[in-house]
């Protein structure tokens, strides 16, 4: 089978990381990855924040937890990648995603793990979280898309069951 279908079949959520963070080079490949997704008519509304500060991770880890009720939404991972999108771009679900999935499957393929985390527009809503965007420079009108979580993984789950009908041929 072709080795990028194999990793994006054997990709998988992970929520147990050691504690190391990883090195810069290898969030410069991943990233790298996410700056190479699709966008809409390649105006490119997003933009990837990455946090490997520990107290910041903490923040918004704590942040998030505060929007969802959830203890630990960050599920300990060192580090984390923010996909955000501009805010007017009728675009920025769509370009946010295919960041957010390049991202994942990029990390998968040099041995690192990563989980897809919700809530950061309502993240960035609070105002500690628009403290942190003016605190790291980020200057415009942006919507939190995703936060992908990031480090080495500490776990290997196996593939989950496919639901029936996942897919129809029409020919």
């Amino acid at each position: 089978m072709n080795e990028t279908v194999e990793i994006i079949k054997s990709r998988r959520s992970i929520r147990k990381y050691k504690p190391q963070c990883p090195k810069k080079e290898e969030l410069e490949v991943v990233i790298s990855a996410g700056v190479c997704a699709p966008s809409g008519r390649n105006l490119q509304s997003a933009i990837i924040v990455a946090v490997t500060n520990p107290d910041d991770v903490k923040t918004l880890s704590r942040l998030n937890a505060q929007v969802r009720g959830q203890e630990n939404p960050y599920y300990g991972a060192p580090a984390v990648l923010l996909v955000l999108a501009e805010t007017h771009s009728e675009y920025k679900i769509q370009d946010g995603s295919l960041v957010m999935g390049n991202l994942m499957n990029a990390a998968h393929a040099i041995g690192l793990g990563t989980c897809w985390i919700n809530r950061l527009n309502e993240v960035f809503e609070l105002p500690e979280g628009k403290a942190l965007l003016r605190k790291w420079g980020i200057k415009g009108e942006y919507t939190g898309i995703a936060s992908c979580v990031i480090g080495y993984p500490d776990e290997e789950p196996k593939m989950k069951m496919r639901k029936e009908n996942y897919v129809y041929f029409v020919e």
